[in-house]
């Protein structure tokens, strides 16, 4: 009977680990603190009971509220197009008309 071989890595560059990792207040607890810094990562969690002014809500997810932005458009929340070059376009529409808003909702106020 022949001993298994150890499991070899994947070629190429190894995974870089994140320094710090920020979250919200759902994640305050010390199960999910202890399990960052066993992987020698520095957590930021907002602590419950604090105020909104605790600096972690600094970090956001831009990409994430590009795609939520363009979720209000019925047409992009589903693909219902078969091409690629007319599903970019409405993509492209949608970021036009948010930008429109935005721009207009500034020059509103000033």
């Amino acid at each position: 009977m022949s001993v298994p071989r150890p499991v070899q890595r994947q070629r190429g560059r190894p995974l870089r680990r994140p320094r710090y990792l920020y979250a919200d207040r759902g994640y305050d607890h010390e199960v999910y603190r202890d399990k960052v810094h066993r992987f020698q990562i520095t957590p930021h969690l907002a602590r419950r009971g604090t105020g909104h002014g605790s600096g972690i809500g600094v970090y956001r997810w831009v990409v994430g509220g590009a795609i939520t932005l363009l979720h209000w458009f019925r047409r992009l929340r589903i693909r219902w197009e078969i091409r690629d070059d007319i599903h970019r376009a409405f993509v492209t529409l949608g970021r036009t008309v948010i930008r429109w808003r935005r721009l207009r909702t500034a020059l509103c106020r000033a």
